[in-house]
Order: structure tokens, then C-alpha cells, then sequence
């Protein structure tokens, strides 16, 4: 049975492993992303913050996966960012990844953000697409100070359109 809840420092080691295969297989382990982002295994910590939160997927009490807010340095007040996005290949594909965004995007809109905000690499072509279903549009430069120059792609979406779903 799947599950999304948010995250306990118990599921700091699996979901750093996660984030790093993914990185790997799709060829996106490079210098200046979350690969080598100390926060990557800490990342209960870094989500115990106000107007931050971050779901875990589990599937039948596996880990697969999760996805989250967070206000990062040097964004307006009322942008937040969607950070750490990542499933594992069996977890793909069935929605999960859907409904996390989703989860995502209502949090942020009942802490008070009105935009959210995505970093990512051309590599990770299905998460752009999904991004893209969602209303997020590309950017011509980065926003705020997230460190991860390894990241070549930035992508928008504001809240006040509705409420999180994917458009058709």
C-alpha cells in the first residue's frame, strides 16, 4: 500500500541514497546539486524549519521516494522552492510523484506563498515534462541563492491558479 507522510529523522539515510541513484542514473551527479549537498542527509533536519515541509512515499513501509517545500535563501517572500523531488524506479509512473507536487503545492499555498519555484538539469526530461503539466514555465535565470549552480533550468508557477492539479 502506498503511502505519503511527511518526513522523520529515521528517513534521512535511505531518502540521501535515493536522491543520489537518481542523480546517477539519469546522469545528473554532477558538482553543484543536491549530489553533493551536505543537507542531502540531513534532510529532517533541514525540514523541521517554519513554512518548510518535506513527504516521504512509502510502499508497503519501503521508502521510495519523496519531495518538498522549502523557503530558500534569497527568494521573495512569497516564493518558495520545490526541493529533493525524487522516486525510485519502481515508484514511477503510477502517479506518486503527481500527488506529492500536489501535496506540495496545497502546503505551500496554506503557508502563504503565492509562487514556487524549481531548479533542475535537462537530464531529468519525465520530471520537466510532469513540472510542466503542472504550469510550471521556464525562467531565463535563476532565483535566490540555493547553491546548486549545477543546475541549469529554472521553472515558475504561481498558486492563485487553482488549486495544485495538474493542468489538462
Amino acid at each position: 500500500m502506498m503511502q505519503i507522510r511527511t518526513i522523520h529523522p529515521s528517513d534521512n539515510k535511505p531518502l540521501a541514497v535515493i536522491i543520489r541513484a537518481t542523480l546517477t542514473e539519469f546522469g545528473a551527479n554532477h558538482p553543484g546539486t543536491v549530489y553533493y549537498d551536505s543537507t542531502t542527509d540531513a534532510l529532517s533536519e533541514l525540514f523541521s524549519r517554519e513554512r518548510a515541509v518535506y513527504f516521504v512515499a512509502e510502499d508497503n513501509g519501503k521508502i521510495v521516494g519523496g519531495g518538498g517545500i522549502y523557503p530558500t535563501e534569497g527568494l521573495p517572500a512569497d516564493t518558495c522552492e520545490l526541493v529533493k523531488m525524487y522516486l525510485l524506479p519502481e515508484a514511477r509512473g503510477k502517479g506518486l510523484g503527481r500527488l506529492i507536487i500536489a501535496r506540495c503545492l496545497e502546503n505551500a499555498r496554506s503557508f502563504g506563498f503565492r509562487k514556487v519555484y524549481i531548479e533542475s538539469m535537462p537530464e531529468l526530461k519525465i520530471a520537466l515534462k510532469v513540472y510542466e503539466k503542472f504550469g510550471f514555465t521556464y525562467l531565463n535565470v535563476p532565483l535566490g541563492n540555493s547553491g546548486h549552480f549545477g543546475c541549469e533550468l529554472w521553472m515558475i508557477r504561481e498558486l492563485d491558479r487553482g488549486n495544485g492539479k495538474m493542468e489538462k
